[in-house]
């Protein structure tokens, strides 16, 4: 055998060896998370929230038959939080581009304490522990729910993360399927004109 072709099987046996590392140890979630949030950074997965050309009389009204468990076990009910602007994310611990946009959503989430937002942070998680886990361990500041109940067809998505915005005025005004930066001062601005 030459040294090209040892040389070469050395790297695919160190790169096979590195992957089985971080999927057996299940670190491959939180590594794939960390590269995909160096991309949201990069600007190109901000959030459309440009006008619509739909009257206001198109945009859907928004299914309240939500009912979640928070992470006190105590059931919330979408229907008490009508009034306020309702930010709706679905996510997973084993979801890397959750995982990515995470952080942003955090700093959101702090940015608009006081405001009448609520942020309504549902893993789909088999165990809600592990989620519950995940919060803690990053130290995010939102709290996290899980379904209580079937999940009305309009919040339905085959993929995650999932993203769902209800006006103060009960109205379906943005829905997005994959992972975005929402703390822009773009989409802060587009939540703030949902209050009103």
């Amino acid at each position: 055998m030459n040294y090209k072709t040892r040389k070469n099987l050395t790297e695919w046996f160190l790169m096979l060896s590195a992957a089985a590392v971080l999927y057996f140890s299940g670190w491959h979630t939180e590594v794939i998370g960390k590269v995909q949030q160096g991309v949201l950074l990069s600007g190109l997965f901000t959030p459309d929230t440009e006008e619509r050309a739909e009257t206001a009389a198109k945009i859907p009204e928004a299914d309240f038959n939500l009912k979640l468990r928070n992470q006190e076990g105590k059931v919330v009910n979408m229907e008490d939080l009508k009034g306020k602007v309702i930010f709706i994310n679905f996510w997973a611990t084993w979801c890397p581009p959750c995982i990515a946009e995470m952080p942003g959503i955090d700093a959101l989430s702090e940015d608009l304490k006081g405001e009448d937002v609520a942020f309504l942070m549902i893993s789909l998680d088999d165990n809600f522990e592990k989620a519950k886990n995940f919060r803690k361990k990053k130290g995010y500041s939102f709290d996290v729910h899980q379904p209580a109940a079937r999940i009305p067809e309009m919040y339905y998505s085959q993929s995650i993360p999932a993203t769902f915005v209800i006006s103060a005025e009960g109205k379906l005004v943005y829905s997005h399927k994959g992972m975005a930066d929402y703390n822009t001062k773009k989409f802060k601005t587009f939540l703030r004109q949902q209050q009103q």
